[in-house]
């Protein structure tokens, strides 16, 4: 199976490297705007936030917890893209209430410099994990962790999506994220109607599949719900998105993207339910997905994995020399610092990946915990439109990291004071506790950190 799908990866890369075109202007480069300054249409947007969004780790990440929590497992992962309409929310105020162009600017008016500069903080952990996390998942797909396989399959996706990403920046991961997220979108429709069509397929047992309330399928779900409000405002990927044309277009290409990606991710985590229905004594899920389907089926799920990679790695590439250039003001805004940017974050990226894989999936998994210190900013101040002092973030932001920290310790076994203080071994029940107290925690703060004098909106944008 191994030479049919290099030779379908390449072919898939190869098609990529054709479409991403060469962008010499700045607009183009960090905006997406054509060689004649239009902005992308709306099913280009919505095709780009859908691939970007069914990155590889998330597709293994809901196979993984269909196949250990039943469908529990699946809806739980399903309702995080329902950050989509949270997002689209979010976006909608900043720009068109608050009339603001990115996050930063908002964030520094009404925090300071400290505001931005915890969000960047966040944002470039965000896509260094990012980075890291799609990596891990091509290279395991061609090899055993450290083998010859392993590292170069990882090199050569990370090489050639930087080639084509630094040629044509933001315009170039737009364009190929149609074509990527049309291939992943087959791929796994056709998936889905094999295992609806397989004989063992059983869609009573499937949907009754975790019966326990008590499930940690269930508890995760609950931590999805709360870290749905927070998690879309610091993923840079979405936001990014969201400030490129009309309003009516992107309220849209937002709504079109969340029923889309929640129907696809929901049908692959169904898979690993399936597996996990008709596995035979420690079965690993691959194995068992492969006993079912057999090879041929394999390669697409395979392929499906590493499109999402590349059209995850290039979003990760442009956000980041946008973030880099034109939102930190770090670097002159010309494109060639923005290529200088996303070879930075390829090897920063590539760097975690000699850190210990239990510790790099814990890092991972904390990225929606890190991100609702954000929470009380969206009611209070984006929603709200509240004025807030600046401690109430600070304080918000502290307690959010040391539960973030926690939850890495806790999830990769450095610590147990958690179980020890409250009675509940999984992590997932650990990180309900840790969200809850972070949410509780901000909206104190924030009530008393209310000033008295009202803040007058900014002007507004045009829709």
């Amino acid at each position: 199976m191994t030479y049919y799908l290099i030779s379908l990866i390449t072919a898939i890369l190869l098609t990529s490297l054709l479409l991403a075109p060469r962008i010499t202007t700045v607009e183009g480069f960090y905006k997406g705007f054509s060689e004649t300054g239009r902005g992308p249409g709306l099913w280009t947007l919505v095709l780009s936030q859908v691939t970007t969004w069914i990155f590889a780790r998330s597709l293994m990440t809901a196979a993984i917890l269909g196949f250990y929590y039943g469908i529990a497992g699946a809806i739980a992962y399903a309702a995080y893209y329902l950050s989509f309409v949270t997002g689209a929310a979010i976006i909608d105020h900043l720009r068109f209430r608050h009339g603001h162009e990115n996050v930063q600017s908002f964030l520094t008016a009404r925090f300071g410099r400290t505001g931005s500069s915890l969000y960047n903080f966040v944002v470039i952990l965000r896509l260094l994990s990012e980075v890291f996390a799609n990596l891990i998942v091509v290279g395991e797909i061609f090899g055993l962790k450290g083998t010859m396989e392993y590292f170069i399959a990882m090199l050569a996706i990370g090489t050639v999506t930087l080639f084509y990403s630094a040629a044509g920046g933001l315009r170039a991961s737009l364009k190929t994220d149609v074509f990527q997220s049309i291939l992943v979108l087959v791929f796994v429709a056709i998936l889905f109607v094999a295992m609806l069509n397989h004989s063992a397929f059983d869609a009573v047992a499937l949907f009754s599949s975790t019966p326990d309330i008590t499930s940690p399928g269930w508890v995760l779900a609950l931590v999805a719900l709360l870290q749905v409000w927070s998690y879309p405002l610091h993923d840079p990927v979405m936001m990014d998105r969201g400030f490129l044309v009309d309003r009516k277009t992107t309220r849209m290409s937002f709504i079109h993207a969340a029923w889309i990606s929640i129907l696809a991710i929901f049908a692959f985590a169904l898979l690993g339910v399936f597996a996990g229905l008709n596995k035979t004594g420690s079965e690993q899920m691959l194995i068992t997905l492969t006993r079912l389907f057999g090879e041929p089926l394999m390669l697409l799920l395979s392929a499906a994995l590493v499109v999402s990679a590349l059209s995850t790695l290039d979003s990760t590439f442009s956000s980041a020399a946008k973030l880099v250039v034109k939102d930190m003001k770090l670097l002159p805004e010309t494109v060639n610092s923005g290529r200088i940017v996303m070879l930075a974050f390829l090897c920063l990226g590539g760097l975690f990946l000699l850190l210990n894989s239990k510790d790099l999936y814990a890092a991972v998994a904390v990225s929606g915990t890190l991100s609702m210190f954000l929470l009380p900013v969206i009611v209070f101040s984006i929603w709200g439109n509240k004025d807030i002092a600046v401690w109430a973030l600070i304080v918000t932001f502290a307690v959010t990291l040391f539960g973030s920290v926690t939850y890495i310790t806790e999830s990769s076994g450095y610590t147990s004071w958690m179980t020890e203080l409250f009675g509940y071994n999984h992590k997932y029940s650990k990180l309900l506790i840790i969200c809850l107290t972070i949410a509780i925690t901000g909206f104190i703060t924030f009530s008393l950190g209310q000033k008295s004098v009202s803040i007058q909106p900014a002007p507004k944008l045009k829709d």
